[in-house]
């Protein structure tokens, strides 16, 4: 028994793989392309643990999909791999639909084929789980309910609308192939090993350098915000027990403005690390031009999935985010690495083959 996980060495996919090996004997085959935001270092724990098979490659690369597949025999099939960052999709989009729409398809065709040559319980219990984004059902008001798996698609960045495609292909190919897939809708997830690219992670970085904070617009832009741990409990829990062709939305009912979180952070920093000058990092923040089409709220209806799995999120927004805070502070050298492109080299340093 073995899963393939594709993007398996960023921020959520290598939560995943860490957790699933802690609390599994079951192998992983991680397969990853080492793009900007994929990191070895998110699995150096596991560099020496032979239940980990990694293998540097792209989900948009038949041959070797097919080849995986084979060679491993994989019960199922979790597939993180996206590129996700709504700024960086508004400024270039080519990678996001190359990755998004173009990889999915060929990982849909290269799974169903291996899918087609299985027989008997091999076939039937089979799972492709495709991990996808809130952002697919576009923005909400301020007295709109939360999105729920029956919303409409109206996706409104580069990224979202990638996303939304993703998601099509998945469910054409259950319904007109048959082919046995589940699919996950997430909120903002937040955690250790975040790429400092993103809210959480950025404002953390900058704060400890002495730079500003930048809030978009009025900062009252409001996300749910979901422990990447949680997220991917719930993840297993879907792979576990979700039916077939369903959507399963996943959130932490936490909702927050980007405001109140950047002061929450700050207020963490003021005790964990207080600055030398005993000065609050609140007075970094900086108000900046909104970006183009910023959503102004999403929030998630989990209900599906705690009704029928019996799943809730175990950390609220106050105990994740001090998490979050503690594993910077202890690991400034990951961060360090990551902004300084140094973990680059340690790929090559590791094995021999540096993107």
């Amino acid at each position: 028994m073995t899963l393939l996980v594709t993007g398996g060495a960023g921020f959520i996919g290598s939560c995943f793989v860490r957790d699933w090996l802690a609390q599994s004997d079951e192998p992983v085959v991680n397969l990853d392309k080492l793009t900007y935001a994929g990191n070895l270092a998110n699995l150096a724990g596991l560099a020496a643990d032979a239940r980990h098979v990694f293998v540097q490659g792209d989900i948009g690369d038949p041959t070797l999909l097919a080849g995986l597949l084979s060679q491993h025999q994989p019960r199922a099939v979790v597939n993180f791999a996206a590129e996700s960052h709504v700024d960086r999709s508004i400024h270039g989009a080519d990678d996001f639909i190359q990755t998004n729409v173009v990889g999915t398809f060929r990982l849909l065709e290269a799974v169903r084929a291996y899918w087609g040559s299985l027989q008997g319980d091999a076939r039937q219990h089979f799972r492709l789980l495709h991990v996808s984004t809130d952002e697919v059902y576009g923005s909400l008001s301020a007295s709109d309910a939360a999105f729920a798996e029956t919303n409409r698609y109206e996706p409104n960045s580069p990224y979202a609308a990638t996303k939304a495609a993703s998601d099509h292909l998945v469910r054409a190919w259950h319904h007109t192939h048959g082919l046995p897939v589940l699919t996950t809708n997430c909120s903002n997830n937040y955690g250790p090993y975040h790429f400092p690219e993103k809210l959480i992670p950025l404002v953390i970085h900058h704060a400890l350098a002495g730079k500003p904070l930048p809030i978009y617009g009025d900062g009252q832009q409001v996300r749910d915000w979901l422990y990447v741990g949680d997220h991917c409990s719930a993840i297993r829990a879907v792979l576990a027990g979700g039916r077939l062709g369903e959507t399963y939305n996943i959130g932490g009912w936490n909702e927050k403005a980007n405001l109140e979180v950047v002061h929450t952070l700050c207020r963490l920093l003021d005790a964990m690390q207080p600055r030398s000058d005993g000065q609050s990092y609140a007075t970094q923040i900086t108000f900046v031009t909104d970006r183009p089409g910023h959503d102004r709220r999403y929030a998630i209806d989990a209900r599906k999935i705690e009704q029928e799995l019996g799943w809730r999120p175990a950390e609220t927004f106050e105990t994740g985010l001090a998490k979050t805070v503690r594993w910077y502070l202890d690991n400034a050298q990951w961060v360090q690495d990551v902004t300084s492109g140094a973990y680059r080299d340690w790929v090559g340093q590791q094995y021999g083959n540096p993107p």
